[in-house]
């Protein structure tokens, strides 16, 4: 399969570049002519005093030339207008047509306008002028224009009315036609539903049209786009900030007509009820709300108390605690056989734990609320130095459950049973332990009762999340209390060895998650990071189990613990070379005078002139220049990257030099000395090669 695809990019880069070299001529001369022709126009051809009317910022594009929506995608700007009104005008917000989706090289999205678009916004002239005098109003624009070259562009412009007291429309049909095309803020003619989770949201459309397909384009940028899964189901995944609303617009197409509706859900705070959190047997349960109300169920507080209770429950069976809850069940088997109040007093203090961690979320939330900050469920998950050492926390587990090493300590038995003889402070511990574990799970009864419990005052939040601590630590307590029916438990035997082991996978599943949250916050270079870690953690487990035991002596006791700072201290080391890019090493900034200076020392140069919103630049860097054979093929030379992004004047200059207007390009200065070459905007590796071949000779 990926041979496959490596040969559909190549073939269809080397398509490109033929066309590309088959045209060079006019390539060039559209080059000269600039890709967009701004213009403000307005909707009247008169301004009268109070009354508001619509300008609106005209972009014409030259042919198989794009510019991006306020949202772009994965590359690309948003289109800006910044007006300069003279005082007492008012000016609306820039309201955006329906935008096209492209599909670029590299398996990129991104969402804008071709050909023509009209942006629209609405302007409000003060109520004091005087007819009869004419007024110029100034606005400055700015985009970025993209073909097989990305182009930024702004200017100056102005529109000029007389000021009278009436006015005839203007630009009519031009007008009537992209006010079509705006997006819709009334309800969706057919039924919608958002069902939320921790990383992403479902968009479930209930009997759309027929023959209507069903898109939907975000506002606020996702963690990666939109995928519809069906025909009637979208998946929309949620950013690494998650967030409190999503926001964007639901595309319907139907024999080729367009329409959209803006639609947005609340994925944190609940209240206004966008979308229902709970099931249909819940929501059945919940009161409706009296006739001429807003129709959204209304949760009574002891209501709410009972959904917390009950989620609190079901969240001992969630697949965030199951693994602890493992441990305890080992440390119940191991007291069945105590006293009945011994046994009673430690599951006082898991209890106790349970509820410090809940009673302990609540007040940290009211303080933080109170001091303007919007706080959810699960929040300390959304910090990725919290989740990497969860993720430790639990690596560590695991490795012990596998039988990696054990723990001894004065008055404590292996930690993997959690027995009697771990103490009261290292029960309380574990209560807390399970506690944090549950937070990213919310269980169907508790998802009315957390976003109750956000909405509310400082003594019933206390209160919601003390049922929801009783809940869970429930099934504790009167296991504890009632240690007879311990007996109906198996007994003890090999088999709980093995199923000590089975958690251990358990655990090391519960990484891997981790890991997938770690990864959407940092990318691939923080998981990998984060793997090397683990790797030297691990490491320095086995060696603590290996050399460290109780009865060996004090040399080999100092030699294991510098092995294991040693073993963590690489793991850290090789984890921070993963934030930088291996392939980018040994690129350097670009200036004139570097590349003079590389010039009279004979050296064979590359310049790379790329930008971070420039798709091209992008696809040649990941399938071309930062490919093994072309990287083993610079060795030897300089390479110098000039970076566009921020519209550095120098680099502007020296691409009107070269005779472009845009980004990517490419330039080679032989070893030989002689005259630079400039390279297609579409590289192939082995167009590369040879490139390089012929010039790096002397």
């Amino acid at each position: 399969m990926i041979p496959v695809l490596h040969m559909r990019r190549t073939f269809i880069a080397f398509l490109v570049l033929l066309m590309g070299t088959a045209c060079w001529g006019t390539d060039f001369a559209s080059e000269r002519r600039a890709p967009v022709e701004p213009a403000l126009l307005a909707d009247t051809t008169a301004i009268v005093a109070g009354k508001p009317f619509t300008a609106a910022l005209h972009l014409r594009l030259l042919p198989g030339w794009h510019t991006y929506w306020q949202n772009p995608g994965d590359s690309g700007l948003p289109v800006t207008l910044t007006w300069k009104l003279p005082p007492g005008w008012k000016a609306g917000a820039l309201q955006w047509p329906l935008p096209h989706k492209f599909q670029e090289e590299g398996d990129m999205t991104t969402y804008g306008y071709e050909n023509e678009v009209l942006l629209l916004v609405e302007l409000t002239p003060p109520a004091n002028l005087s007819p009869g005098e004419t007024l110029t109003l100034e606005a400055n624009a700015a985009w970025l224009a993209c073909e097989k070259t990305c182009v930024p562009g702004n200017a100056d412009l102005a529109l000029t009315l007389p000021l009278s007291t009436q006015a005839e429309p203007d630009h009519t049909a031009l007008f009537a036609q992209f006010r079509s095309q705006l997006p819709q803020t009334g309800p969706v003619p057919f039924s919608i539903r958002w069902e939320p989770g921790d990383t992403e949201t479902l968009l479930k459309i209930q009997s759309p049209p027929p023959q209507t397909r069903l898109d939907y384009y975000p506002i606020n940028p996702p963690s990666s786009h939109p995928e519809r899964l069906a025909a009637n189901l979208i998946r929309v995944p949620l950013s690494e900030e998650k967030p409190p609303q999503i926001r964007g617009m639901l595309i319907s197409e139907t024999h080729g007509q367009r329409q959209g509706w803006l639609v947005e859900a609340n994925v944190t705070r609940t209240t206004a009820a966008p979308f229902p959190t709970a099931t249909a047997a819940i929501a059945s349960l919940l009161p409706k709300s009296a006739p001429g109300s807003s129709g959204t169920p209304q949760l009574t507080i002891p209501r709410a108390l009972g959904f917390g209770f009950l989620g609190g429950f079901i969240l001992n069976l969630m697949p965030c605690v199951l693994p602890v809850i493992a441990l305890k069940i080992f440390g119940f088997l191991g007291q069945a056989g105590q006293s009945r109040q011994r046994v009673f007093r430690t599951g006082l203090a898991f209890v106790a734990g349970i509820f410090a961690w809940f009673l302990g979320l609540a007040a940290l939330i009211v303080v933080a609320r109170a001091a303007g900050s919007e706080l959810s469920w699960a929040f300390q998950f959304q910090n990725p130095k919290f989740v990497t050492g969860m993720m430790l926390v639990i690596f560590v587990f695991a490795l012990n459950l596998l039988g990696v090493f054990e723990v001894y300590l004065p008055g404590m038995g292996k930690l993997a049973n959690l027995s009697s003889r771990e103490g009261y402070t290292g029960t309380f511990l574990h209560g807390m332990f399970a506690t944090l574990l549950a937070t990213p799970c919310t269980a169907p009864f508790l998802a009315p009762a957390l976003a109750f419990a956000f909405a509310q005052s400082a003594p019933v939040t206390l209160a919601m999340f003390a049922s929801i601590a009783a809940g869970m630590s429930a099934p504790y307590l009167l296991l504890t209390a009632q240690p007879g029916w311990m007996s109906y438990l198996p007994k003890p035997g090999l088999w709980m060895v093995r199923l000590k082991q089975a958690f251990g996978f358990v655990m090391l599943g519960t990484v891997v998650w981790l890991l997938g949250v770690l990864g959407s916050q940092l990318g691939v270079a923080g998981a990998a990071g984060a793997v090397w870690i683990l790797l030297g953690v691990g490491a320095a487990c086995w060696v603590f189990g290996t050399w460290l035991t109780p009865n060996a002596h004090r040399l080999q006791q100092l030699l294991a613990l510098t092995g294991m700072a040693a073993l963590v201290g690489l793991g850290l080391i090789l984890a921070s070379l993963q934030h930088s890019n291996p392939a980018e090493s040994g690129w350097q900034e670009w200036s004139p005078q570097r590349v003079e200076s590389l010039q009279k020392e004979g050296r064979p140069v590359f310049i790379d002139f790329t930008a971070d919103w420039c798709l091209n630049c992008k696809y040649n860097e990941r399938f071309v220049i930062h490919t093994p054979p072309v990287r083993e093929a610079l060795k030897g030379w300089t390479t110098l990257k000039a970076d566009w992004t921020r519209g550095d004047p120098r680099i502007t200059q020296e691409l009107k030099r070269l005779g472009r207007v845009g980004v990517p390009v490419y330039v080679v200065f032989p070893a030989s000395g002689g005259p630079p070459e400039v390279l297609p905007e579409i590289l192939t590796q082995r167009g590369l090669l040879d490139v390089l071949e012929r010039a790096g000779k002397r």
